[in-house]
């Protein structure tokens, strides 16, 4: 998915982190986690700051009464946020959303502006209007640090249009080397690989991780238990629902090994004092990095058999085992990343004075790229046609990013991943899969942050965020 236009070459880049989208008020969906090697949070960062926060922070010190937003399924909406702080330690907000396309179409529909109309009338057909319950979006969320080590964020989301409520509750712990985190959802919202999005009913899911490092080992123990039969979210079900998200327990545990590789990095001088508009794009460099690892899979229940049935329509597979005594299935495989980074410019100048080139090649499953390239070799050495499957197992998932400075703080960003249709003739063609556009704008005074304005052309979502210290 859209990764949430993160760089491909972050620390903890292979593991799948949540995606950006405007379709709830909290504006995150989770990754429905069908790849073996991948796990269902993007925790590796321990916690974000909430939509609440964020839409706060803008209409505070970015002159920013209102931020906008776009999805098929509501239009374009407008947002604002209500800040309430408790104590030291905690605050609660209040943010509203209010669908500005459904209220112009309703006006329309309604004769709106039609000659002949007194001013009185038309103020009370606005009112009317503005009188429908559907048009509104309300939250609530409270975030509260318990300790210097722990924080807890409480939120619930009603929408006029629906009868759904949105609970969310997420508990977050730093110890020294490690960060746990515990998150209920009631209904979770997870997004599938096609673009698909699914509500179920009930999701708890617990997470350890190591720390973040620059290089070296990294692991992740998680456990995610669903409950409820899963539904696809604001549409009728055209497809059975993934496996991953069937009722049922499911633990993994997954374990990396990163190295990096710095290949150029520029001696230039800085300009003096003059500070870049983002320190973390301030140093220009050629570099690569590698990540091999392994990862176990152990499923329970319903979503056991569900991983079953889908397991046997795949060719290659890892180790692979099954009881029925329990209704257990278990997964294991190995894994591998290879990614890259070049920039030019120190992001100091007020023109072309950044460019960025980002990809990232991801094999993710051992068993399937070596049982692939085994019966590869062996239609070549028959001198035979190349069984499309074979080729498709050795070739890697690709995703590239590329940043180009317009003026001063203002940048723009594509994203996108690259496949080779094999349908064609011959070796087939390139293929763009789920571009990403963005425009961006670093706040210069804080070192490492940025606005950030996207819009999904295969999604046909638009949102505006704000990011902390992400390169």
């Amino acid at each position: 998915m859209m990764k949430k236009l993160r760089w491909t070459m972050e620390g903890q880049s292979f593991w799948d982190l949540d995606v950006s989208t405007p379709r709830t008020l909290d504006g995150s969906a989770s990754p429905v986690p069908t790849d073996l090697q991948l796990l269902p949070l993007g925790l590796s960062r321990g916690v974000r700051l909430s939509r609440a926060k964020q839409i706060d922070f803008m209409q505070q010190f970015m002159a920013a009464p209102f931020v906008p937003s776009y999805t098929p399924s509501h239009g374009f909406s407008l947002q604002r946020v209500f800040s309430i702080p408790f104590s030291d330690s905690g605050s609660a907000t209040l943010l509203g959303q209010f669908n500005v396309q459904k209220f112009v179409s309703s006006l329309k529909k309604s004769g709106f502006g039609e000659m002949g109309q007194s001013i009185s009338s038309l103020l009370q057909g606005i009112g009317r209007h503005l009188r429908d319950r559907s048009l509104y979006a309300f939250g609530i969320s409270s975030d509260i640090l318990l300790t210097p080590d722990d924080a807890l964020l409480i939120s619930f989301d009603g929408y006029g249009d629906s009868d759904i409520l949105r609970t969310k509750a997420v508990l977050h712990h730093k110890f020294l080397h490690h960060d746990l985190t515990m998150e209920a959802l009631s209904p979770g919202l997870f997004v599938d690989k096609s673009g698909k999005y699914w509500d179920v009913p009930s999701s708890l899911v617990i997470d350890l991780g190591s720390a973040a490092t620059d290089s070296g080992l990294s692991y992740h123990l998680s456990m995610h238990h669903n409950a409820g039969s899963p539904s696809q979210s604001g549409s009728e079900q055209t497809c059975m629902a993934p496996f991953c998200l069937l009722p049922g327990l499911s633990a993994k545990a997954a374990f990396a090994l990163k190295k990096n590789l710095e290949i150029w990095r520029s001696n230039a001088k800085k300009l003096k004092r003059v500070q870049p508009y983002d320190i973390f794009l301030s140093n220009p460099h050629v570099s690569l990095s590698g990540i091999i690892g392994a990862v176990a899979t152990s499923y329970f229940g319903d979503i056991s058999a569900g991983s079953a049935a889908e397991g046997s329509l795949q060719e290659f597979k890892g180790l692979y085992m099954q009881t029925s005594r329990i209704r257990s299935t278990v997964f294991a495989d190995v894994f591998a990343s290879i990614s890259f980074s070049a920039q030019y410019g120190m992001f100091q100048r007020n023109f072309l004075d950044l460019t960025r080139f980002s990809g990232r090649f991801d094999f993710h499953s051992g068993s399937k790229f070596l049982s692939g390239a085994m019966l590869l070799i062996e239609d070549l050495s028959n001198s035979q046609h190349p069984r499309t499957e074979s080729v498709k197992a050795t070739l890697p998932n690709a995703r590239f990013s590329f940043q180009q400075q317009i003026a001063g703080p203002v940048s723009f960003r594509a994203d996108t991943g690259v496949a080779i249709d094999l349908s064609k003739a011959g070796w087939g063609s390139l293929q763009v899969e789920e571009p990403t556009f963005a425009l961006e704008y670093a706040l210069h005074v804080l070192g490492s942050a940025k606005a950030i304005a996207w819009y999904s052309p295969k999604q046909r979502e638009f949102m505006v965020e704000l990011r902390f210290y992400e390169n």
